[in-house]
């Protein structure tokens, strides 16, 4: 990963081939379209505005460029540009500018809400537009002999009410993805050491804690409001996020080893998804408790 930043980094046409061949890249292998996002981050970050969007912009020819060879068609260059390298390209502005990957992570999460409110303004029933999203999935199962007819209707019409706040979220969580990877990227080749301690001081507004305790208060006391889940469903990721700085600046406080954070990241894995749950819920204690400020005063007592 380094060395494919490096490269990126050696001039604008690299990072731009990088980008555009990633994405294109994407369409068969999804979560490469990090590996471009980040690309764009990168060259924001380190050179500024104007460079991140003359990359993007040549990314986004070149995409539509090679699309056309392979798809026949050149506008999946353009959904590049829009969907992948433009929103990446303003949240690595915020973070180079304001130094704040709090305030950018929140940014993040407040891009999904304006996806969120699009989905609820283009679409009468989002539910009944995931429905039929799904329902080749559906008469697959069923041809399949996975679940019977009457199953596969109850579970596509459960899970098509989850999907508008879950297709948020998923897609603003990319987005935050690709900007970590693209600000590691920069630590590792300009700023040794950088990285880690910028993510360990991550500290969300407490605001967002309260939002969701309300959130959840209002899931247990009215199940059947989606609205309650989808804006939860955008809040719970910065939580988690939140949660991962706290355990490793814990881990940092007391020089505890790394097999500390591999046993957790071991754990996220085969525990999915209530090691998640658990990680968020040390995010949201954080918010008052400042466990990180807990264990750095400890750790300066025993010294």
């Amino acid at each position: 990963m380094r060395s494919l930043a490096g490269f990126a980094m050696r001039g604008r046409s690299q990072a731009a081939l990088v980008a555009a061949g990633s994405a294109v890249l994407s369409l068969v292998l999804p979560l490469v379209a990090v590996i471009s996002s980040a690309v764009v981050a990168l060259a924001t970050l380190r050179q500024g505005a104007r460079e991140g969007l003359l990359v993007a912009g040549i990314a986004g020819l070149g995409s539509g460029a090679l699309a056309w060879l392979a798809l026949g068609t050149p506008w999946p260059g353009l959904g590049f540009l829009a969907v992948l390298w433009v929103p990446l390209w303003a949240l690595a502005l915020i973070l180079r500018v304001t130094r704040n990957l709090a305030l950018t992570a929140q940014g993040a999460a407040l891009i999904g809400l304006l996806i969120l409110l699009g989905l609820h303004l283009v679409t009468d029933d989002p539910a009944a537009y995931w429905a039929r999203i799904l329902e080749p999935l559906r008469a697959s199962l069923v041809e399949g002999g996975v679940v019977e007819e009457a199953a596969s209707q109850a579970l596509i019409g459960g899970l098509s009410k989850w999907m508008t706040g879950a297709f948020a979220a998923s897609l603003y969580v990319q987005f935050l993805l690709a900007l970590l990877l693209g600000r590691w990227w920069q630590a590792v080749l300009y700023n040794p050491g950088g990285f880690g301690a910028e993510f360990r001081g991550l500290r969300l507004s407490p605001v967002l804690g309260y939002a969701a305790l309300a959130l959840i208060g209002l899931r247990l006391w009215q199940p059947e409001a989606m609205w309650g889940f989808e804006l939860l469903a955008l809040i719970l990721p910065l939580l988690f996020l939140q949660g991962l700085a706290v355990v490793h600046g814990v881990r940092h406080s007391l020089g505890a080893g790394v097999g500390w954070l591999a046993g957790l990241y071991v754990l996220l894995v085969v525990a999915m998804p209530y090691a998640e749950v658990l990680v968020s819920g040390l995010g949201l204690a954080d918010l008052w408790l400042d466990v990180r400020g807990r264990a750095a005063r400890r750790a300066a007592g025993r010294s």
